[in-house]
């Protein structure tokens, strides 16, 4: 093994994940080279997207100003990983000792949606928002965290407009009474909540599973779903949802100079969220240094505490749930509620700034 002076990391992807991985490595892996490899020169908090659309917070920060001395980014596309080199859309090849794959989750917009769940198409809805006259009418589509989110933020932040929720079982992850609160809440807000789904959405509608066809002057896709396709498309070994096979130590099947960490990764038990992707960080940086020391890795499990929403700027909901993720009877509203939310919000952007979390 090269002696760690000598040691190159390729981080490719700079979410939650990336990038405390990349500032961890770098606190803890004396004279490691850590390149960041990502598609934009910013950390986005997606956590914060709903309100980057509304115009609430900006949800991006230069990623060069967030990382840590032995770290630097290269702005880029990522064609391949594998085989000691990471290979740049340009031709470009960067070595590798050791990667780290966290490019996360993606959005798959049905038609004639904007997807809200990405940069890019926040802005697009930012913008398509911010044209759109007093009572339009405005359709969010999923009936998650990410929809249920979006639509109260922009319900609070433009009252002039007609907001709906459209979603199979709206706030269907939580219990029954933290599932009234957050539905009550949406009402308060003024926005109509809809349980159906989306067939398809053309001609100034949307036209739902039950036959019926709302107006809707913008139409937002709020459903996360999948993964980048980087992992197939390298040969390494992935899951129905394209997710990175990992073992138990979070280290690539195929390649273990590899770790897949955070939503691209197959980790048993495992579902898209930010909560987790600080603990597998520090997971995976953690045995890269057991590694080097000549010591075993250990195994990571996933281990689940809330399932929060914020409900515009003065409310949300906090449903305590088992470490395995299944529901508690406890929840947190109100002002407590937005406390403990804002507090997650923060530990994640925290933990990518510094590379400490747990």
């Amino acid at each position: 093994m090269k002696a760690v002076a000598e040691m190159k990391v390729v981080v490719v992807g700079a979410g939650y994940a990336g990038m405390l991985a990349a500032n961890r490595v770098a606190r803890k892996v004396r004279a490691a080279e850590v390149t960041v490899v990502n598609q934009r020169p910013d950390f986005v908090e997606r956590v914060r997207l709903h309100q980057r659309i509304a115009g609430t917070d900006a949800a991006a920060t230069p990623i060069a100003s967030m990382l840590r001395a032995g770290a630097a980014l290269r702005v880029g596309t990522v064609e391949r990983i594998g085989d000691g080199v990471v290979t740049l859309d340009d031709g470009t090849g960067l070595p590798f000792d050791w990667a780290f794959l966290a490019t996360g989750s993606t959005v798959r917009p049905v038609p004639g949606t904007v997807p809200v769940g990405s940069w890019e198409g926040a802005e697009r809805a930012r913008a398509a928002l911010a044209a759109l006259p007093a009572g339009s009418a405005v359709t969010v589509v999923g009936g998650g965290a990410t929809g249920i989110e979006t639509a109260a933020e922009i319900a609070e932040t433009r009252p002039d407009l007609r907001v709906r929720i459209v979603g199979r079982a709206v706030a269907a992850d939580f219990t029954d009474r933290a599932h009234r609160k957050v539905r009550d809440a949406l009402t308060a807000l003024g926005v109509e909540v809809v349980d159906d789904s989306l067939v398809r959405a053309a001609d100034g509608a949307v036209h739902l599973g039950s036959g019926v066809a709302l107006p809707s002057d913008l139409t937002l896709w709020a459903i996360v779903s999948g993964v980048p396709d980087l992992a197939a498309r390298s040969g390494l070994t992935v899951d129905g949802d394209g997710r990175a096979a990992v073992d138990a130590t979070l280290r690539s099947v195929d390649d273990e100079r590899i770790f897949a960490i955070g939503d691209c990764a197959a980790v048993p038990g495992a579902r898209f969220a930010c909560a987790l992707a600080g603990p597998q960080a520090v997971r995976a940086v953690d045995n890269l240094r057991r590694l080097l020391a000549g010591r075993t890795p250990a195994p990571y499990t996933p281990r689940y505490v809330a399932r929060a929403v914020t409900l515009g700027r003065g409310a949300a909901v906090a449903q305590f749930t088992r470490r395995d993720d299944s529901l508690r009877r406890s929840h947190l509203a109100g002002r407590g509620g937005v406390v403990l939310k804002e507090l997650a919000s923060r530990g994640g952007k925290f933990g990518a700034d510094t590379g400490i979390g747990g």
